[in-house]
């Protein structure tokens, strides 16, 4: 069953918005998964390798190993017919089987009860009808507490209101429910974090904060941000040592030139005492 419920408007939006509780009923035939894989385009290849990236870099920061994020791998839910089920972009499984490397079938009844924190889809022109209506009903089945729909291009379809840039669906007492349609920024429970949306729409990336200035990083970010930092203070320990070396080279002019004058304050005393002598003698 998926019910979407009555939701606030988004900022920014004068139009007002209704909610509408409806059934999906399942239809085996038509969930049945065609073995070819549709070509995915670069920006839809782009975006979804960076999220995995960003989940792999927060399952390192804080899971300790023990969750998985999966591209394309196949869930399923049917013991009799491992046909029908879900091939999400991304899909978060935490705990994960100690084997899930080496998994290419999840089978919810093999696996620990709710390990299915998080499934990701990215819209594409061939996707969108499957990605905006089969998507939240197939995650109700699968039991994935969290779904995003991320559309960079705005092309799903009219027909449940949309398209929208970003949704974000969450299982609510065995329901789906979206609980955010918009540009964003969306809070995200899986992950205690926010989505936010970059780059003129085309890129998800998920913060800290609502407003993005804490933008979390993949582990490849992280060590280039650590050695662009490690660069820049090299390179102001750099300057600060010329500015050292620049201030000895004048210090040592300076005393060079004292020493200079010394001298030769010297040399006129020996000549006056020369001449103060050979007064003397005359």
């Amino acid at each position: 069953m998926m019910q979407p419920q009555p939701h606030s408007m988004p900022s920014g939006s004068a139009r007002p918005r209704i909610g509408l509780t409806y059934d999906v009923e399942e239809d085996p035939e038509r969930w049945l998964l065609e073995e070819e894989t549709m070509p995915e385009s670069p920006l839809h290849d782009q975006v979804i390798d960076h999220l995995r990236l960003l989940v792999h870099a927060w399952i390192a920061r804080t899971r300790l190993g023990r969750a998985y994020v999966a591209r394309n791998v196949a869930c399923r839910w049917d013991p009799n017919d491992a046909r029908i089920g879900m091939d999400p972009d991304l899909v978060l499984l935490d705990p994960c089987p100690q084997d899930i490397e080496s998994i290419k079938l999840v089978k919810i009844w093999e696996i620990e009860p709710h390990s299915l924190k998080l499934a990701i889809e990215v819209v594409s022109e061939t996707t969108a009808e499957k990605d905006y209506t089969d998507a939240p009903a197939r995650c109700v089945r699968l039991g994935i507490a969290e779904l995003w729909v991320f559309d960079p291009r705005l092309t799903g379809p009219t027909t449940t209101g949309g398209p929208f840039r970003l949704q974000v669906w969450r299982l609510e007492e065995g329901q789906m429910r979206r609980v955010y349609m918009g540009p964003g920024p969306a809070h995200s429970q899986a992950l205690d974090a926010w989505l936010v949306v970059t780059d003129g729409g085309r890129r998800l990336r998920i913060a800290n904060d609502r407003l993005g200035q804490s933008l979390w990083l993949t582990q490849a970010e992280e060590q280039f941000r650590r050695a662009e930092t490690e660069a820049r203070r090299a390179e102001t320990e750099a300057r600060r040592a010329e500015t050292e070396a620049k201030r000895a080279e004048t210090e040592a002019g300076r005393a060079e030139t004292e020493a200079k004058r010394a001298n030769e304050a010297e040399r006129q005393l020996a000549e006056l005492l020369l001449e103060l002598a050979a007064l003397k003698k005359t």
